[in-house]
Order: structure tokens, then C-alpha cells, then sequence
């Protein structure tokens, strides 16, 4: 039911929210951990509000999110797993499940065996509906009727002939910048200012009506965006599958792991520009107060990485991590760690290799990085190339700065904890994202060329900037009062409360 002409959709949502029965939510994400991860975070949410809700994903995915079935994923049992084999697909790597399994010139491939989990997933639903439309008495007894929603993300091309053969209304979930969104536009906008140059993304788009930073400013940065608009092997381009899904009557609601405190004005113009209420969840931030390997592993266990911070003095190192899926070579590698050693500060940093034909990204550090690197910074440095704790890393007091790719993810955490950026973006938001920080003067931008290229000088001068020289008090300073902003739990809750009433609203 839409929402009624008499009130407001925010007001009428707020209302909804605490009147209404329990709902049943299936969550479906696109195969990466940057996807897959803020996904369950919601689920989870939504969950501990009452909801049932089942997260759907692959076997190898769920057991590397712990989330392995059937344990229940949370005390009250009212979040749950299924999963779907994900099919074989030529040129895909054996046990590829993820875009961290594979090199980026793969994940169309991937993208491709993805595309083959409609079927099961259509019979998921199917059964899922055949359970009855009966009201959900107990935790249990909400999987047992017809889902009220479906929450996939930007990839299900292929969603919306499920959702309408059952009834089932659907609400995008983007995990990235509404800044993103909003330079991509409606496909309506695209055809009436069409764009088929890297220059036509480093300008901002007619249709944003304010003076804003929404451009690009480096050509590599904004021939990802070219290529976005082009078929991939799967055989269908990254715009295209979000647009197929967004236009769908059944789409009701985009939903961004936003708020307008961070991107503000963006939430009333993606409303009038994709014609369905823009709804910020928050920033699904983690608990303040980390106590123990991102819900991955027993308390008592201490990964090598906080040891050592334990022996660093107080905002002394540099945290130093591209995310698992940055374009990284091994000139990025060797002049990221000339420039690391140039800047003369502590640092940890977690290195993932480049990644080869097989996907494999462990390990091998010390064939990539410059020769007597590590032995010449062991007193101030560390290079991890095994799986790094990031969420209780930024949160050590040891910490002052976080060197990062700037992929979406990791700035809320870091923004989280309030701490300045020395910024190295690479692809998708994150040059839009670098330059929004940039802008909130909470970090300082790693000088590259229209290329990408970057120099070991450079990165040094943007390390020292924030770590020892007095623009870095400055820059600190502005983090923190970001992260008091943001920070703000009651806040937060709130929009996940009008989301959920919106949920309620328009199911």
C-alpha cells in the first residue's frame, strides 16, 4: 500500500514504525564483502527490532562471515541464513565466491554465476510464499509465512520478475555514496544528456541543481565510470543491472547506507530524480567499544597487529589498509612502502598482495615489496599480510590516522572513530568520497597524476602532513567533531526506525 496524501511520508512512516506487525525480510547482497557485510549489519538491525529476516548468500560467503547455518545469528533467532550453490561458470576460478576470490578483470565472469542463482532463488521465494501469508506469532513462526519484502542489492537484474509473480514488494539497497548515485542518474537523465567520455564525469551533471563537489577530478577515476555503462562477460553492464531493478514498480524504496548529515541535500533530490523515497539507514556504524575480532573469533585470541599497538605510544601510528579490493600493482606496492619509510612515522600496515589469475591475495608480501624494506623500518613498522582485526585496529588508542583507499566501508569506521585521512583512491565513489573528506577538511589527498600514478614523495608529504606537522592537529580536530556528529547512536537508531516504518508503509 502507498503511502497516503494527507501526511507526510517521513511522518506517516515514523508512525508506522511501533504500530504495525512483525514483518519477514529477505536480504540478498552482491557477492563482495563490501556488499555482504553492511547487508548482515542490517539484517541484524532490522532483527533485533522484531523482524524476521532471512539473509541469503553462498556457502563459502556465509562461512566466512561466520554465519554458517543453522546456528541462529542472533539471541532472539529471528535472523536466519539460506543458501544457494553458486553455479559453474567457464573461467571462474575453483570455489570463487566473492570479487575477493578473483582479479578485477574476473568479476564480470563472477557477475555472470551469479546471474544463475535467479532460478534457485526464485524457488526459494516460491516456497517461501507457499508457507502461507499467516501472521508470525513467535520468532519461528515469522519464516513460515510470505515474505513482505525483498532487499537485494544493486546487481539482481533479474529480481523483479520473482517479486511480481509473487506479489512482493522490493527496496534497493546501495551500500555506496548517495554522491555515487547521484552522478550516475536516472536513466531517463542519461538519455536526455547522454555521457560517453571519461571528461563527462569530471564535470558535475545537469541534473544536480547546487553547486557541489560531485565530479571527478582524475581521469582513471572517471573511466571506471565509462566502463560501468558498458556490458561486461556477464553480457550486461553494471548501470544496466541497477536500472532494471530501480525501475520496476515493485522497487518501492532505494535504501543508502547514508544519512543526510554526511551527504547532505543528496536525499531529497534522489527521491525526485528516481521517482520513490531516497531512505537513509545510518551509517550502520559498530559498537564504539570493540571487544573482540569483529564478532569473528574468540575474545581471548590477540592478533599480532594489536600486540604490537599495545607497545605504541598514544596517536603515534599511521594505520595503513586499500581494502581487499583495490587495482593494486606492485609499483602502487613499492612506492606506497618507499613512501611510508620516507615519512620516517610508526605505521602498521595491512598489505594484501595483488591479486593473481587464481584470486589468491595471501601472503607473498615480501617478493613484492622493496628489497630490505622490512629489516630497515622493523623498529617503527609492520607489514601484516594475514587477516587484520580493522574495526578494533582504528579503534586503539595508538592509532591517529588511517591511510586509506577510501572505499565507503572504511571511512565510516574511520570517521567513526575520528581519524584523519591521508586519502589514496582508486576506483568506483572513492575519488568522490576522497574529495567530500577533503572538503570536511579531515584529509589530505596522496598527489597522483591524471594516470593514477603516485610517487613515494608524495606519499610521504601526505603521511607527514597529518601525522607530524601542525595541519595535522587541525585536520584531527575537525575528524572528531565529525565523529561526535555522526556519532550521535540516537540518531542512528532513528533512521533505521523510519526505514522500518517506511518498511511497514509501503509493503
Amino acid at each position: 500500500m502507498a503511502a497516503t496524501s494527507d501526511s507526510t511520508p517521513a511522518a506517516a512512516a515514523a508512525a508506522a514504525s511501533s504500530s504495525s506487525s512483525p514483518l519477514h525480510i529477505v536480504v540478498f547482497p552482491w557477492l563482495a564483502f563490501g556488499h555482504m557485510i553492511p547487508f548482515l549489519e542490517l539484517s541484524k538491525r532490522l532483527a533485533s527490532r522484531g523482524h524476521a529476516v532471512t539473509f541469503v548468500t553462498t556457502p563459502r560467503n556465509a562461512a566466512r562471515l561466520g554465519a554458517t547455518p543453522p546456528a541462529p545469528l542472533s539471541s532472539s533467532s529471528r535472523l536466519r541464513v539460506v543458501l544457494l550453490d553458486l553455479p559453474a561458470v567457464d573461467g571462474l576460478p575453483e570455489g570463487a565466491e566473492s570479487t575477493a576470490d578473483v582479479p578485477p578483470e574476473k568479476v564480470g565472469l563472477l557477475k555472470k554465476a551469479f546471474d544463475g542463482l535467479a532460478a534457485p532463488f526464485a524457488r526459494f521465494v516460491a516456497e517461501a510464499c507457499a508457507a502461507g501469508d499467516g501472521e508470525a506469532v513467535t520468532a519461528a513462526a515469522g519464516f513460515l509465512r510470505k515474505p513482505d519484502w525483498i532487499i537485494p542489492d544493486f546487481a539482481h537484474s533479474w529480481i523483479w520478475p520473482i517479486a511480481e509473480e509473487h506479489k512482493i514488494p522490493y527496496a534497493t539497497f546501495l551500500i555506496v555514496t548517495a554522491a555515487l548515485v547521484a552522478i550516475l542518474g536516472p536513466r531517463r537523465e542519461n538519455l536526455t544528456h547522454p555521457r560517453t567520455t571519461a571528461e563527462d564525469y569530471m564535470v558535475q551533471p545537469p541534473w544536480i541543481p547546487f553547486p557541489s563537489n560531485i565530479a571527478y577530478r582524475r581521469r582513471h577515476e572517471a573511466e571506471w565510470m565509462v566502463a560501468a555503462f558498458r556490458a561486461n562477460a556477464s553480457g550486461v553492464s553494471d548501470m544496466d543491472r541497477f536500472w532494471k531493478s530501480e525501475q520496476h514498480p515493485n522497487c518501492r524504496l532505494i535504501i543508502y547506507r547514508s544519512c543526510p548529515e554526511v551527504e547532505p541535500r543528496l536525499f531529497p533530490l534522489l527521491t525526485e530524480l528516481f521517482a520513490k523515497p531516497a531512505i537513509p539507514a545510518g551509517l550502520l556504524m559498530f559498537p564504539d567499544t570493540i571487544n573482540n575480532d569483529d564478532d569473528a573469533s574468540e575474545q581471548s585470541f590477540v592478533p599480532p597487529a594489536i600486540e604490537w599497538l599495545d607497545k605504541q605510544s598514544e596517536k603515534s601510528v599511521i594505520y595503513v589498509a586499500l581494502g581487499s579490493e583495490a587495482p593494486l600493482t606492485e609499483d602502487h606496492v613499492r612506492e606506497l612502502a618507499l613512501g611510508l619509510e620516507l615519512a620516517n612515522v610508526r605505521f602498521l600496515w595491512a598489505l594484501r598482495p595483488p591479486r593473481g589469475d587464481g584470486g589468491s591475495n595471501d601472503g607473498g608480501a615480501a617478493e613484492i615489496l622493496p628489497d630490505g624494506f622490512e629489516s630497515r623500518v622493523a623498529a617503527r613498522g609492520i607489514v601484516c599480510t594475514q587477516w587484520v582485526p580493522q574495526l578494533r585496529v582504528l579503534a586503539h588508542r595508538a592509532v591517529g590516522g588511517f591511510l586509506t583507499h577510501c572505499g565507503w566501508g572504511s571511512t565510516i569506521e574511520s570517521i567513526q572513530f575520528g581519524h584523519p585521512l591521508v586519502m589514496l583512491p582508486f576506483i568506483v565513489d572513492q575519488g568522490l568520497i576522497a574529495e567530500a573528506m577533503a572538503a570536511r577538511g579531515i584529509g589530505v589527498e596522496v598527489a597522483r597524476n591524471d594516470d593514477g600514478l603516485f610517487h613515494r614523495d608524495d606519499v610521504a608529504a601526505a603521511v607527514r602532513r597529518v601525522m607530524v606537522e601542525e595541519e595535522g592537529k587541525v585536520l584531527a580536530r575537525k575528524a572528531k567533531e565529525l565523529s561526535d556528529i555522526v556519532g550521535d547512536r540516537e540518531q542512528q537508531e532513528m533512521y533505521l526506525d523510519e526505514l522500518v516504518g517506511y518498511l511497514q508503509l509501503y509493503k
